[in-house]
């Protein structure tokens, strides 16, 4: 049976969301603050957490980081945080910070069980890298065997979701990624499931190559991206 963390401090919705997900058969364990969640993560190990942003005592956000930051398979754990509903700052900042995707407040149960869904089936399939050595594209270096990048020797510091859609777009570069094949890849949503997660995705990446390196990363209008390289300059060391 796997197994959820909920942290959340509204009574009602926390009881809401531990009854509904344990309907869908999950074992749940709901927790009104994030010190009281991180206290025995690693020892009941939790297979997905939902994390509200706004708590008291530590923020969610907080608590993403310092799993995020743990030594153990903890860290790379599927994360979807609560947001306030419409405040994109607040759907950013929460991806960026280490989540994998975001359910808007007001929330449906249904919706909320789907991505938990998706993720869990997502993160089950996921395979170590096994690749070994760096990539150069033009001023772009990725070292596939350490996940580290940089950008003209400088340091781009990823969280995990935004170096697989590095990784997966460099990969298939010869041609243009539609959405739905980034979405049904990287999070296993199919295209019934509404979501901007991607969107967002991507202009964390672009802002944190810089503005050179979002220049690697080209919008195709109503299609999807394309990675690209500057003057078509690519060298690979193994």
């Amino acid at each position: 049976m796997q197994r959820i963390f909920v942290i959340e401090d509204d009574e009602n919705i926390r009881n809401l969301v531990k009854i509904a997900l344990e309907g869908y058969g999950y074992q749940v364990m709901a927790f009104e603050t994030a010190e009281e969640a991180l206290e025995i993560v690693g020892r009941e190990k939790p297979d997905l957490a939902v994390f509200d942003l706004m708590l008291p005592g530590m923020d969610g956000l907080s608590a993403i980081r310092i799993i995020r930051g743990r030594e153990d398979e903890l860290k790379s754990m599927p994360i979807i945080v609560l947001t306030a509903k419409d405040k994109e700052y607040d759907k950013v900042v929460g991806l960026d910070g280490g989540a994998d995707d975001y359910v808007t407040k007001p929330f449906g149960v249904l919706e909320l069980a789907a991505r938990i869904r998706s993720l869990l089936r997502r993160a089950s399939e996921q395979q170590p890298v096994q690749s070994e050595g760096k990539v150069r594209l033009g001023g772009l270096c990725v070292d596939t065997a350490a996940r580290e990048v940089a950008m003209n020797g400088e340091p781009v510091v990823l969280t995990y979701k935004e170096y697989e859609l590095l990784m997966y777009l460099i990969d298939n570069r010869a041609r243009v990624v539609e959405r739905d094949e980034l979405l049904n890849k990287l999070w296993d949503y199919t295209a019934d499931i509404e979501t901007r997660t991607l969107d967002i995705h991507i202009r964390t990446l672009r802002q944190k190559l810089g503005e050179e390196g979002s220049r690697y990363i080209k919008t195709i209008r109503s299609v999807g991206y394309r990675f690209v390289i500057p003057q078509e300059t690519e060298n690979r060391d193994n």
